[in-house]
């Protein structure tokens, strides 16, 4: 509940300001993530640092698909393999939750940490073979059987975007909708279980006390990021195929809404399964609470296994998280190939080889993440690739299109598209709101940084420190590319900062001495 109000300030103040910004830009410029920047060219490494950071979310969340497929399979069976110790990768340990009461915890263990269940051996030991790895010095070889899954979803993903759009454009039609009858369906069965009222009593109570913690509020603003695709490239690549005169205010209202929407009732099917537990092993909502993979794939799995028609609610749920990873890892794919085939006339000339290619090198690097240590890879980008450095390229977007570009004529664009300017509110969002929430929100996440772990294991200093690298190879791109720019630009020091910030098809202008963005 403390969630969902930094949640919704956060997409009236940034998140829909800046999904309707992205989707103008694209839309206006008939470009890419990189070549969008010919508004102002000093900016381009903007473009570079976000389509660098959608490479590195396809190098771990196929991954997270992958694990998705592999439970689909283990799904078709009479008795799911995570409803009993009986199997060959449980320990000696393996706590039957039939038998299961409060006191098996003790020491204040919350149920959600508890990690001798057999849905949470089944995850740990069956799928990442964690048990086999001492740390993230010790990964060991890829598994065969998450390969395999990796590299079906990897074949998926090519045969979606080979023909851009043509092809994608297609198969979202599958992959947005049928989340949507699937959580329809698990929702009103969820809100029918008993101790189902409790969970969602908890999911809708605010603790004012919590929003005094520096992360929630980060959390949110991440959350919205991830959930609205901005700040990804991704908005830009998709709305450059859009007819000139089409109307992306309606888009980016309507879209943004029904989105925010969406995860607030989806949070209605989470908590009343989870209340559901906390009524099964008479325990307290917050002791099964918990986020990322242990509620996909931990929790969920063990409530769903609990009900009748098991094997049918596993498949239908899984297949929901296949075709929404699928949706959201082809938006970020298409990113990074539009963004760059946009850049490199001989990446658009050989699409299709070019698709191949980003295809298998991220399948080649998320290997890292399958191996028997490979759940440290995956936190250490999921925590590092798109953390601060995506806050701090949507900042420096919201810069470079509103100071430098100008709201002014940025709006005028927009008139030319569709007839109207934007309003005053988000003229003031674009201008001063959100650039100043982004940079408020990338200083308190460099300072509340703490090292990294992953439930008792302490990641080494070094670990960290590659952390970092990854963050800041993304962010070093747009201040190297500055320097680039205006060291390759000939003139005097005013006549190159001119032409470093005046939009590529009025560099006539700045021969003549008339620069726009020097005039207040």
């Amino acid at each position: 509940g403390a969630f969902l109000i930094p949640y919704i300030l956060f997409l009236i103040i940034a998140g829909m300001p800046l999904f309707y910004m992205e989707l103008a830009l694209g839309q206006y410029n008939r470009e890419g993530a990189a070549t969008v920047w010919k508004i102002c060219p000093v900016f381009k490494g903007v473009g570079y640092a976000v389509i660098l950071i959608a490479l590195y979310v396809g190098f771990y969340y196929n991954v997270i698909i992958a694990w998705s497929l592999y439970y689909l399979f283990s799904s078709f069976t009479f008795e799911l393999p995570w409803t009993n110790c009986d199997n060959s990768w449980n320990s000696p340990n393996c706590t039957d939750p039939k038998l299961f009461n409060a006191s098996v915890l003790g020491n204040g263990t919350k149920y959600s940490k508890y990690k001798l269940t057999p849905a949470a051996e089944f995850y740990e030991r069956g799928v990442l073979h964690l048990h086999e790895s001492r740390g993230i010095h010790d990964l060991g070889l890829p598994r065969w059987q998450l390969s395999l899954c990796l590299l079906v979803v990897v074949i998926i993903l090519f045969f979606s975007l080979w023909k851009g759009v043509k092809t994608s454009g297609k198969v979202v039609w599958i992959t947005a909708t049928l989340p949507y009858v699937v959580l329809f369906v698990l929702l009103i069965h969820g809100i029918t279980l008993p101790g189902a009222y409790n969970g969602i009593n908890a999911y809708l109570h605010i603790d004012f006390r919590r929003l005094k913690e520096a992360t929630v509020w980060i959390d949110a603003a991440t959350q919205i990021f991830y959930s609205l695709g901005a700040g990804f490239g991704v908005l830009i690549a998709f709305a450059s195929y859009n007819k000139f005169d089409n109307n992306c205010y309606r888009d980016a209202l309507l879209t943004s809404t029904i989105n925010c929407v969406t995860s607030f009732v989806s949070g209605f099917a989470i908590f009343s399964i989870l209340g559901y537990m906390a009524h099964e092993h008479k325990v307290k909502i917050e002791d099964v609470a918990t986020e990322g993979a242990g509620l996909v794939f931990i929790l969920y799995p063990e409530a769903i296994s609990t009900l009748s028609g098991s094997t049918f609610w596993a498949v239908v749920f899984f297949i929901m998280l296949l075709t929404l990873g699928i949706d959201s890892s082809m938006g970020g794919m298409e990113a990074v190939i539009t963004g760059l085939a946009d850049d490199f006339q001989i990446l658009k000339q050989h699409r299709k080889l070019f698709t191949f290619g980003v295809s298998f090198g991220t399948f080649l690097l998320a290997l890292f993440c399958i191996t028997n240590g490979g759940i440290y890879v995956l936190t250490l980008l999921d925590t590092f690739a798109a953390g601060t450095s995506i806050l701090f390229a949507v900042l420096m977007e919201a810069i470079g299109v509103s100071w430098f570009y100008g709201v002014d004529r940025f709006s005028e664009d927009i008139q030319q598209m569709m007839g109207f300017k934007p309003g005053l509110y988000w003229r003031l969002c674009w201008k001063f709101v959100s650039p100043a929430f982004l940079l408020f929100v990338v200083i308190v996440s460099i300072i509340n940084f703490k090292p990294l772990t992953y439930d008792d294991y302490t990641f080494p200093v070094w670990a960290n420190r590659i952390g970092w690298g990854i963050a800041l190879s993304s962010m070093i791109l747009v201040p190297a590319y500055i320097i680039y720019k205006f060291m390759n630009v000939r003139g005097t020091f005013k006549e190159r900062l001119a032409y470093c910030i005046t939009p590529e098809n009025e560099h006539q202008l700045v021969a003549q001495g008339n620069v726009r963005q020097f005039k207040v």
